[in-house]
């Protein structure tokens, strides 16, 4: 059971084939959170300041969970993260990394700059199922958030 279905998770993936198979294992997972989507840098960056700054709109809900896939086109979620990070009003939302980057370089790189957790996405989809099962029942149950 899902407790915390008001808050809302913001998905950074570009590809549409990854982002509908996420949608789909996470309503078979029965999570009714509000799921917003950014297939670019740009998109992430407007969505966060535009929401910040209107604080009337019932959308400024920060996310509870950013998932950030490293490979986007224009601003990288490399970048993405690191100006998050480095935002006093944004460095509090966990971002966690999900991208096809098993490079020990990314990972390490990533975590220097602030990711709360990093996830390969297995091309296989029994494994995948199992990850987001694993994100879905830690980051958007058990976790407490600021």
């Amino acid at each position: 059971m899902i407790t915390k279905l008001h808050e809302p998770l913001l998905v950074v993936e570009d590809s549409n084939e990854d982002f509908k198979m996420l949608q789909r294992l996470m309503q078979r997972m029965s999570v009714q959170n509000p799921i917003h989507r950014c297939t670019n840098g740009d998109e992430v960056l407007e969505f966060l300041y535009q929401n910040g700054s209107d604080r009337n709109s019932q959308a400024t809900l920060k996310p509870s969970v950013i998932l950030l896939d490293l490979n986007l086109p224009g601003i990288d979620g490399r970048d993405i993260l690191e100006r998050l990070k480095q935002d006093k009003s944004f460095k509090e939302i966990p971002v966690v990394i999900f991208t096809t980057s098993s490079n020990p370089r990314d990972i390490e790189l990533c975590y220097q700059k602030g990711a709360n957790g990093y996830l390969v996405k297995p091309m296989d989809a029994q494994e995948l199922k199992k990850t987001i099962q694993a994100f879905v029942n830690y980051w958007l149950e058990a976790n407490i958030s600021p």
